[in-house]
């Protein structure tokens, strides 16, 4: 029997290969059925979903429907290869975490409510919104104080190590990473 876990709208739209105002349009007009947290989000029971993909003729990948318990991890750098490098230690070391990337703070902003991490691997350094204010961000938002950071940097310098962990982060590595050490800190934070 389908274990009816709850979907965020990010899930379904990730799953569908659509936006998510194209989930919040399903929703609203009655095609996918949801329910709403008392915070005012969309949550959609697997079962429904599964109907909804019936229903509309669109293919259902089984794996969806399995009960996952790998440990969420946001990535967060603007160097595409840190991303990659990071990401592939993260789903083919032994723990196979599930991963997601962004290239800046913002983007880390607006995947941090459909991607919901449990830990959040994070450069200091980027444009726009920096690693930094990323740490305050979380630490000041009930809804991610869960998140464990770990901050990554180029610049870990003694001023920039206490400003980030003064900020929220729970620990560092200095790049270049050591992937072995990557895995390790992975680890223990999660645990």
């Amino acid at each position: 029997m389908l274990q009816d876990k709850m979907l965020t709208t990010g899930d379904v739209a990730r799953y569908c290969q659509v936006s998510s105002v194209t989930v919040f349009r399903w929703i609203k007009s009655g095609k996918l059925k949801a329910y709403t947290t008392p915070g005012g989000h969309f949550r959609i029971r697997q079962s429904d979903l599964r109907d909804f993909l019936i229903s509309s003729g669109m293919p259902i990948e089984p794996t969806l429907f399995k009960d996952s318990s790998r440990k969420r991890v946001l990535v967060v750098d603007d160097k595409p290869d840190v991303l990659m490098v990071i990401s592939r230690a993260l789903t083919e070391g032994p723990d196979e975490y599930e991963v997601e990337t962004a290239q800046d703070g913002f983007e880390a902003g607006l995947k941090l409510a459909d991607f919901q991490p449990d830990l959040l691997i994070l450069d200091l350094m980027m444009p726009r919104v920096n690693g930094f204010e990323v740490c305050e961000l979380i630490r000041s938002t009930p809804n991610y104080q869960h998140i464990k950071i770990l901050i990554v940097t180029g610049y870990a310098s003694k001023d920039n190590i206490d400003r980030a962990l003064e900020a929220g982060a729970d620990d560092y590595l200095e790049k270049p990473l050591n992937l072995h050490e990557l895995q390790q800190k992975v680890r223990m934070l999660l645990a």
